[in-house]
């Protein structure tokens, strides 16, 4: 099977409908016996971007994703283009409200996918996440953010914590998630909002705990006393939506 250089592989409905649209295709695979309406809708969008489709066996679908989820489509894409941490900088210079999210070593594809669908649909400005120790943009998180990651600008940094304090430089302040801290509920997000998301086992680093300026708890009475990473940062992405609008 052809590789293309300079080209990520990505798989599923929603994600190849969005890189259809947004002109990153290079490659398209298509499961031969598949009719439809997404059949149809894949069809068409190729066609108006000029993108060839081969039509191959489900299993050969299933070993080029091994053994993922891809719904009857495949596709190489343009390689995955991460924003500048300067640029962002640049971008929200002027702006009175920002959010940010600085996700310190999520390993979980899955929980990266839906941290930045979430991010979307509460206009997040930017995700930051690290280079070592930490996942990246891969198919699956591709998959899980169903489109999402082509639209939520993603920075990759070497050092989160010269990033944290360039960013109180700039006028932010800095929040992160803990079982002692403050009410989500009684929460200002007023203002240069960046919001630190632990590591799904063991939170967030003690080098970046004492770069916060403040800690937010999301209450819970049941007997699991923690939340997923995707999950608490869905919950208080939208606290921060909600105190916008």
């Amino acid at each position: 099977m052809q590789k293309f250089e300079n080209s990520d592989l990505i798989y599923g409905l929603h994600a190849i409908v969005e890189a259809l649209e947004s002109g990153r295709v290079n490659k398209l695979f298509v499961q031969q016996d598949l009719r439809g309406k997404n059949t149809d809708k894949i069809k068409e969008l190729a066609r108006a971007k000029s993108v060839k489709i081969d039509w191959v066996d489900k299993l050969e679908l299933s070993k080029m994703t091994d053994n993922g989820v891809h719904q009857g489509f495949v596709a190489f894409v343009s390689e995955f283009e991460y924003m500048e941490f300067s640029t962002l900088l640049k971008k929200v210079e002027s702006q009175k409200s920002v959010t940010i999210l600085i996700l310190d070593e999520l390993t979980d594809p899955h929980n990266l996918g839906s941290i930045a669908r979430t991010a979307d649909a509460t206009g997040v400005d930017a995700i930051i996440i690290p280079k070592h120790r930490s996942v990246g943009i891969t198919p699956i998180a591709v998959k899980a953010s169903t489109g999402a990651l082509q639209y939520v600008p993603i920075i990759r940094v070497t050092n989160l914590s010269q990033v944290l304090d360039k960013l109180k430089e700039s006028g932010f302040w800095i929040f992160g998630t803990d079982m002692n801290g403050t009410p989500y509920t009684n929460w200002n997000t007023a203002g240069k909002v960046a919001l630190v998301i632990g590591n799904e086992g063991y939170g967030i680093s003690p080098n970046l705990k004492k770069q916060v300026d403040e800690m937010i708890t999301i209450p819970m009475v049941g007997h699991v006393q923690s939340l997923n990473a995707s999950v608490a940062a869905s919950v208080l992405m939208y606290e921060i939506f909600r105190n916008k609008n």
